[in-house]
């Protein structure tokens, strides 16, 4: 039976970087529970039409850093900023609701948190085409608008092989496919994806789209020169 393995992950050692760039010895599930709400926040406030690439989490004695790399940031600040503040605030405020038990010896359990001020950049990702988390989105937004499995995954294979700097990509989706009964999965693949070798540059990401008719999975592999 093979054994699976998170491309990115597989790779930290080398060319890729944690997502979250902090250490605790004291209270690392509190802020490991912060980082968790904060990205799920941001994915649903925003939603998938601002094309959010990656979410960086960077923290000190101060503040929490947040750099949110997307392909439209215009979308996000807002006009003169204040989808920024807007956003900044509702963050903030959810900070307050993530709390962990603690327990004492003259009391009963009591809640403990952590807040801080949270600091936001809006990073553009130039190229969205070639980015495999965006690809993924963009695939999940036209199932989920009734485009044909097919076509939808043709065209961004095609986008994306416009870019020189594109080698190779897979793309697997599984679900009803198509609105029929049974499920099954599908696989295209244009040019090479050498997934055992660890230099190598590859951009994972997975989604799913929720349709009518089911949960459709995709999964995403962009292998960069």
């Amino acid at each position: 039976m093979g054994q699976k393995v998170n491309p990115i992950s597989f790779r930290l050692v080398l060319n890729k970087a944690w997502r979250s760039k902090w250490f605790s010895d004291r209270d690392y599930s509190l802020l490991l529970a912060q980082d968790i709400m904060l990205r799920r926040e941001i994915n649903k406030k925003l939603g998938r039409n601002v094309g959010i690439d990656s979410i960086e989490i960077e923290r000190n004695p101060r503040e929490i850093v947040i750099n949110i790399h997307t392909a439209k940031p215009g979308l996000i600040i807002g006009r003169s900023g204040q989808g920024v503040n807007q956003l900044k605030e509702h963050l903030e405020k959810g900070l307050q609701t993530v709390t962990l038990p603690i327990l004492s010896a003259k009391t009963d359990a009591k809640k403990k948190v952590l807040t801080s001020k949270i600091k936001l950049n809006i990073i553009e990702v130039r190229g969205p085409e070639m980015h495999a988390s965006l690809i993924a989105q963009t695939i999940a937004a036209q199932l989920e608008k009734r485009v044909s499995y097919r076509r939808a995954v043709k065209m961004a294979i095609e986008k994306a092989k416009q870019h020189r700097e594109v080698s190779g990509i897979k793309i697997k989706v599984a679900g009803r496919l198509g609105g029929v009964e049974i499920a099954r999965r599908e696989k295209f693949l244009d040019g090479s994806i050498p997934l055992s070798a660890l230099r190598s540059q590859i951009d994972y990401a997975q989604t799913d789209a929720l349709t009518t008719f089911g949960t459709i999975g995709i999964k995403i592999w962009v292998y960069k020169k």
